[in-house]
């Protein structure tokens, strides 16, 4: 799950607002409440929040697998792999 933590960390540092975001930057208000709901963004956001806060993607957001997600990875690797042994 991308995690945008980072982003208002960063963002209190350097100073700049979601209001400022919205009405000096230009940023939609629909991006920064997808944010706030873990939703995802375009990497043409991200690209443009590195380039108004002066950071990497990486003060941006960060990945952290769920419990969920790793159960759903490891079955989709049991079933990936009893397809192949089918095949030969």
């Amino acid at each position: 799950m991308i995690n945008y933590n980072n982003c208002w960390k960063t963002m209190k540092e350097r100073g700049i607002t979601k209001y400022a975001l919205i009405y000096h930057y230009g940023m939609s208000s629909n991006t920064l409440r997808r944010m706030a709901h873990g939703e995802s963004i375009t990497t043409s956001t991200i690209n443009d929040l590195c380039l108004i806060l002066h950071c990497e993607p990486q003060d941006i957001l960060s990945f952290e697998v769920t419990e969920e997600e790793q159960v759903f990875t490891k079955q989709r690797e049991i079933e990936i792999a009893e397809k192949k042994t089918k095949r030969t």
